[in-house]
Formats: C-alpha cells, structure tokens, sequence
C-alpha cells in the first residue's frame, strides 16, 4: 500500500466523512477561551458547516480517523469488499490538523468518526485518546462530536460522553430485519443497549451529590442517531416511526436521515429504491412537523396510500390539500395548533400572529412582515381585507406548488 502525504490523508478522509450526516451542535453548554483558561470555542460561525436549530452556524473539520473497515455492510462505501482509496490518520495527526486549522479560523470544533480497525475497542480507544489529547494536553475547549462505536467497551463511551460534547450511536437502518441482511456483523441489541447507557449516564451527571456539587458534564449536547433511507424497501411511514420511538426512548437530540444511492462500480447490489437526495429532504421536514408543530405520524404519512411522503410537495402542504374542509383558517381567531398548520407558517410566524392580535386586528399586509410565506399561506386563510375566496378549494391549487412535469430524453 502506498504511503500517503498528510494531504492526501485529508482530502481522502474527510470526502469519506462526508456519507456521516449527524455533525449539527446545537445543545452544547457554552465555553471559550476568552477568560485566558483554554484553546477554542464552540460559539460563533465559521471546513463543514454545522446548523443548530437555532439558526447558529459553526464549522467543523469533519474527517474519519480511518477509512479501513473490517465489516462489510452492503450500503457503506468504506466496506471491507469496496474498491475505494484508504487512508489512516495516526492519533496525533488529527490532534495537529484540530489545532492547526483552529488557530488559522477554518474550524471552531472537531467531528470525529472511523471504520472499525482490528477491533472496536482498538477503534475507539485511539478516538477517545485524540479526544484526551485536545482537551487535556492542548486545553481544546472547542466543540467535539465523536461517532461512538456500541460494540466498543462500555468504560470506553463513558470517558468518550466526559470529552466530547455531543455522542451519536448510529442505529444504521429503519429496520432490525434490514441491519441483519445489510449489516450482519452489526447487533440491533447492542445498538439500543449502547445508546440506554449514554442515556442514563448522561442523567445520572445531571444529578447534584449531598454537598451540591454537580458531577462531571457528559455530552452536554446530548446523543443523536442516523438512519440510512432507500438502501431497504422500508417505506418512510416505517423510517418515521422508527425516529419517534428513538426520541422517546433515548431522549435523541437529532435523528439524521442519509440518503442511500449506489455508487458506481460498486460491489453493492442494493436498488435505489427512490430518489434519495428528495426523500431524505421530506423526511426532515415530517421530523419537524412530529417535534415542534404537533402532527401526528398518521396524519403525516396517510396522506398517500403507500405510507410515503409526496416528493414533490412539502408534507404540511399536502396534508393541508388532503383536509380543505378545515380551512380556510381566520387569523385573528383560529387555535394556535390550527394556526401551525398552515403552510407557510413557521413557530416563530406563529407566535408573532398570537401576539399581535391580542392589540389588534391583523391585516394580510401584516402577516407578510412577520415572516409568514403569504405564498403558501394565501389560500388557506382569510384575514382584515383578505379572503382566498374560491382558491382554497381549485381543482389546480396542488399544481400551483408542485414542480411542472419534465419531458424526459431518450438519450
């Protein structure tokens, strides 16, 4: 095997990198080193671009320590039978990049994941030492994300949650049936079971001992997963069910859904089941609409009769076109979980709304300036001197939104 240069360590492995979803940061207790006491920080804006619900933005060197694996699941282009470019990061190299890249502004944090050489505690024991290394010998106070192994030691992803800001477990596929036949030496059991012990660990350090001293911070952002969608025949009513039982039983900051399409000249026989850039986009909208906007999993995905989401409208919008007889919604009176359901209204729109009518009346005008899209929302409202008369009930309505049909090449 050829030795590679430092850049081409790099550039091999953080384009591998790029297939790991979940690297957003939001949920970190806030440090710096303005006080004179450390390296870094996990604030501000900035190689990858992280986005916190928040809207806050910062930038990450996002890389894997290695690209060798010794497992061969069908949907990973790192597999052990895939014919791609290997490279490996020894643990002071991606300690100098971290740092190297800090000082010159590039990044403001690290996320750190890897295929599994050897072993899995081999694995994770070099990753929790470049996690050791920053924040202990370089005093690195910047934000970190490592992608914990579950089949590692247990004592292993506990000093990982006292390093790291932010652990994520991924469950790999919508299914245990799918993990089995695409991933066989991966365990669901030991997947859940991993991902229950970062979980009561991170309790557990919320708790303040008999004197009031609170024990050390672990993973203070929390834990997130990621879930591979269209390398199985696992519909999205499936993949989103499958998130809600996550979040609820592991108290997830994010599930990450990653879009699955076969590579050229690959090995892989798996099908490309949808198009997978479009879907993965739907399912994090549905995944919004289930958190914050109080959508139920069947109303998101009985819109259609195959349990998947329409590509080509938003799945609010095409619920909304599925129950014309609630709307169109009067602004200054309808309920505040009505009010959310309306396209083209965000939280933040909302509240504005349930604010300013208790002073006065609202005017279409204003509904604009507090950031609704009147776009959308047009045809499902009436408001002072507006009423979408017969538009919310057109036969065309769904065309005014979806994109025109494409005429197709031969060629």
């Amino acid at each position: 095997m050829p030795r590679h240069s430092l850049d081409s360590k790099l550039a091999i492995l953080s384009d591998a990198a790029k297939y790991d979803a979940s690297c957003a940061s939001s949920g970190s207790t806030k440090h710096d080193s303005r006080d004179g006491k450390g390296l870094g920080s996990n604030e501000g804006s900035g190689i990858c671009h992280a986005y916190a619900p928040d809207g806050r933005c910062i930038s990450l060197l996002k890389i894997l320590m290695t690209n060798f694996c010794i497992y061969d699941c069908s949907y990973c282009v790192n597999r052990v039978s895939s014919n791609v470019p290997r490279a490996r990061f020894s643990v002071d190299e991606v300690v100098d990049l971290t740092i190297n890249f800090y000082r010159r502004n590039y990044i403001e944090g690290l996320f750190l994941s890897s295929g599994i050489i050897q072993s899995p505690d081999r694995t994770m024991s070099d990753m929790v030492r470049i996690a050791r290394k920053l924040r202990h010998e370089e005093n690195f106070r910047g934000y970190i994300h490592l992608k914990t192994i579950p089949d590692a030691a247990p004592e292993l992803i506990e000093e990982a949650g006292l390093l790291a800001d932010r652990l994520s477990i991924n469950v790999e596929l919508p299914t245990d049936v799918s993990v089995k036949n695409f991933a066989p030496e991966k365990n669901p059991a030991q997947i859940r079971k991993a991902m229950a012990n970062v979980r009561m660990r991170k309790e557990v350090a919320k708790d303040r001992s008999h004197t009031g001293k609170r024990p050390p911070r672990f993973a203070p952002a929390g834990q997130s997963t990621q879930v591979i969608v269209g390398a199985d025949a696992s519909n999205d009513a499936a993949v989103l069910s499958q998130s809600t039982r996550l979040y609820s039983s592991y108290k997830l900051k994010r599930v990450y859904y990653s879009a699955f399409s076969p590579i050229p000249d690959s090995s892989s026989k798996l099908p490309l089941i949808r198009p997978p850039l479009q879907r993965e986009h739907r399912l994090y909208q549905a995944d919004w609409l289930l958190r914050f906007y109080g959508f139920d999993l069947n109303e998101i995905t009985g819109v259609t009769p195959d349990g998947n989401l329409d590509l080509d409208i938003d799945p609010k919008l095409a619920w909304a076109l599925q129950h014309r007889g609630l709307f169109p919604l009067d602004v200054n009176t309808a309920s505040k979980d009505m009010l959310l359901r309306v396209p083209g209204f965000g939280v933040k729109s909302v509240q504005r709304i349930l604010s300013t009518r208790r002073h006065r009346t609202l005017r279409y005008e204003d509904l604009a300036r507090m950031g609704g899209s009147m776009t959308k929302a047009r045809a499902f409202i009436t408001a002072l001197g507006w009423t979408p008369g017969g538009l919310t009930d057109s036969a065309d309505l769904r065309a005014r939104f979806a994109p025109p049909p494409q005429q197709l090449t031969l060629l």
